[in-house]
């Protein structure tokens, strides 16, 4: 069931979106060499408790993975691309390094996703990692009043395919409000014009993602993080947005 929120409930999912937006922002900033992923998740947990919001990934036990979730975000590091479980692991020089946040703050859910690049950037990773931006935005233009969700799904395979990356269909974006997985299903591929109808209140989390050379991917032996096949980087780029009678409204970002 789709739940269309109203311009109110939409500002309370805004508030928690510049929070996440924030944190993310400190994560990008603390992501150094030398820095043990250990340390950004005991940052986020300080910054949750502080707001007094909570983690809408702790105690998460979704079908694919292996017991409830014990950290409060994601940290997926090169071949890793989604529900990287933070382990004790220190950052090295050209490490890519995707960040997934989702808070609910009274009552109200945001997420988002960023990667970056440890120190210098191989000019390939950057490649990878710009181009999920530019899906990101491509999606987000086109999340307009009339238009479907094929629609917003064919603009982020457009970028994948101008740049040379498969698509993977088994994870993509998806509906947030109260909680942070509702409906719709937002793949990353799909036809323009078919699929749900946009419409204002509707609020979305888009989020492509890519690996250089292949759209398959497998769990680690941890039961939570998700790989490319054949060991290629990755990179995965997500916001938390509105649809609105005036356009697209992005809820995830800093204020």
């Amino acid at each position: 069931m789709v739940e269309l929120k109203s311009p109110g409930e939409i500002e309370r999912m805004r508030v928690t979106g510049q929070f996440v937006a924030r944190v993310l922002d400190e994560l990008r900033t603390r992501a150094q060499v030398g820095v043990n992923l250990l340390d950004l998740e005991a940052h986020v947990r300080r910054r949750i408790a502080e707001r007094g919001a909570r983690s809408c990934y702790w105690d998460y036990s979704p079908s694919f993975g292996r017991g409830p979730f014990r950290n409060t975000v994601c940290l997926s590091v090169n071949d890793a691309v989604l529900h990287g479980l933070p382990f004790d692991y220190a950052l090295r020089e050209g490490d890519v390094l995707s960040m997934d946040l989702a808070v609910d703050i009274d009552g109200w859910v945001a997420d988002s996703a960023t990667t970056v690049i440890v120190g210098a950037a191989d000019d390939e990773d950057l490649r990878l990692v710009r181009a999920t931006e530019a899906a990101l935005a491509a999606a987000i233009a086109v999340a307009l009043p009339g238009n479907r969700i094929g629609d917003i799904s064919a603009a982020i395979a457009g970028v994948a395919r101008a740049n040379g990356y498969p698509v993977n269909t088994e994870f993509g974006g998806h509906g947030l409000g109260r909680t942070m997985h509702e409906d719709p299903h937002v793949p990353n591929t799909g036809r323009p014009g078919r699929g749900y109808l946009l419409r204002p209140g509707l609020t979305l989390a888009i989020e492509p993602w890519f690996a250089r050379t292949t759209d398959e991917i497998y769990t680690d032996a941890d039961g939570w993080t998700i790989r490319s096949a054949d060991g290629s980087r990755t990179a995965h780029s997500e916001h938390t947005i509105a649809v609105t009678a005036d356009g697209p409204r992005v809820l995830t970002l800093a204020a």
